[in-house]
């Protein structure tokens, strides 16, 4: 697989990243270490224990690490998380709103390292 179909296969911005990073030999190394990216980890923890400032930290650090690879959709998915948790932003959404768009962006991350593991294996 090369870099440019796994950016297709996982939905992100191939472009975006060539700006960045501008040769694949980087992106493709960078991508690798997305792997090992915790984030989404500590979003997702954060969720099960109710803390709002942890959910805002781990959101906006994957955000941040999503755009800077390309990874647009999984990106706006964590922005979107991110402000509505942001500090003296008053939430504006439901408890059942935060439940679906948590689950829509933890099934495009397993879709991302999925992707990212086939690529990664050759």
């Amino acid at each position: 697989m090369t870099t440019q179909e796994l950016y297709e296969n996982i939905g992100g911005n191939y472009d975006s990243a060539k700006k960045i990073l501008q040769m694949d030999r980087l992106i493709g190394k960078f991508v690798v270490k997305f792997l090992d990216e915790k984030s989404c980890d500590k979003l997702l923890a954060a969720k099960e224990a109710g803390d709002p400032a942890g959910m805002f930290e781990g959101a906006h650090a994957l955000k941040g690490v999503s755009a800077n690879l390309g990874f647009d959709r999984l990106s706006q998915m964590a922005s979107d998380i991110a402000e509505e948790f942001r500090p003296g932003h008053t939430p504006s959404m439901s408890p059942e709103e935060l439940d679906r768009r948590f689950a829509e962006l933890k099934a495009q991350y397993e879709r991302t390292i999925a992707g990212i593991r086939e690529f990664a294996a050759g």
